[in-house]
């Protein structure tokens, strides 16, 4: 039996009557592989400088492009850089995401995930080190956009529990997110497919309270802007950093960040089986 045919049916094997079984998991096992597997995505991305740099400075281009372009046409009772800060970060979430469904579509692809599995590395530690990574990229592209913004002009007004109750937000959303992004990996058949699959999670933004006041939209528009996740999210963070009433928002925030996690981890789970049997 060639090395590749053993490779490829040890999964099949593994567990059947007269066949060794795998060693007993370590302790913590599946944690230790993710923050293994999500250092290699880093490194991976470190050799994609164009997708770094998309997710790390487009977010900046564009908050530059509405604040010294359309800021000026756009009435939010505040300067505009003051309002439009906390809606680019859930837009860097998007473009931060984008590069985890091209990642784990391009693992499938190579046939990476048939080595890790016959080094009895589950699908949770393969795709939680790719969430991992979009993490990381995440926190580095909001780190990037806050240094930029505080140079132009936003002054937020938050104390210390405001400042950590809009980081636990935008990390609830950043992680949801990240996991729907590699659902949308597995279920694309090739990394290009998988990159336009994340052309909702980057277009949401847009259709919110995240650069004007929903209350400008034509009314058919405005129900739908006014309930969706990228709304709530952004309204809790412009509230909690500036200082002002912030009503259910981050509830509902909590709540969608958490649909929308868990129905992509169980739907990550599923394709995952699907893809590797």
């Amino acid at each position: 039996m060639s090395e590749s045919t053993a490779t490829a049916a040890l999964p099949a094997l593994t567990g059947t009557a007269g066949v060794a079984r795998r060693a007993p998991a370590r302790p913590f096992a599946a944690l230790a592989d993710s923050v293994t597997l999500g250092a290699r995505c880093l490194r991976m991305s470190r050799r994609q400088v164009d997708a770094l740099l998309t997710s790390l400075m487009l977010p900046v281009m564009l908050m530059l492009l509405f604040v010294y372009l359309f800021g000026g046409a756009i009435n939010t009772g505040t300067t505009y850089v003051t309002y439009v800060v906390p809606g680019v970060l859930p837009l860097c979430a998007g473009f931060g995401s984008a590069q985890t469904a091209v990642s784990v579509s391009a693992d499938l692809s190579h046939g990476i995930v048939d080595r890790f599995r016959s080094l009895d590395i589950g699908g949770p530690a393969v795709l939680g080190g790719h969430v991992a990574a979009s993490m990381v990229r995440n926190i580095a592209s909001t780190a990037v956009v806050f240094g930029v913004a505080f140079l132009i002009g936003f002054r937020p007004h938050a104390g210390a529990p405001g400042w950590l109750a809009a980081t636990g937000v935008l990390l609830a959303f950043v992680m949801a997110v990240s996991w729907l992004s590699a659902a949308a990996g597995l279920l694309a058949r090739s990394p290009e497919a998988a990159s336009g699959f994340t052309f909702l999670v980057m277009f949401l933004p847009y259709p919110s309270s995240a650069f004007v006041p929903i209350g400008t939209m034509p009314s058919w528009l405005q129900g739908f802007a006014e309930h969706q996740p990228t709304t709530a999210v952004t309204e809790s963070i412009r509230g909690l950093l500036l200082g002002t009433p912030v009503g259910s928002y981050p509830w509902q925030a909590l709540a969608w960040c958490g649909g929308i996690l868990a129905g992509s981890v169980a739907l990550s789970a599923v394709l995952f089986r699907h893809r590797t049997s």
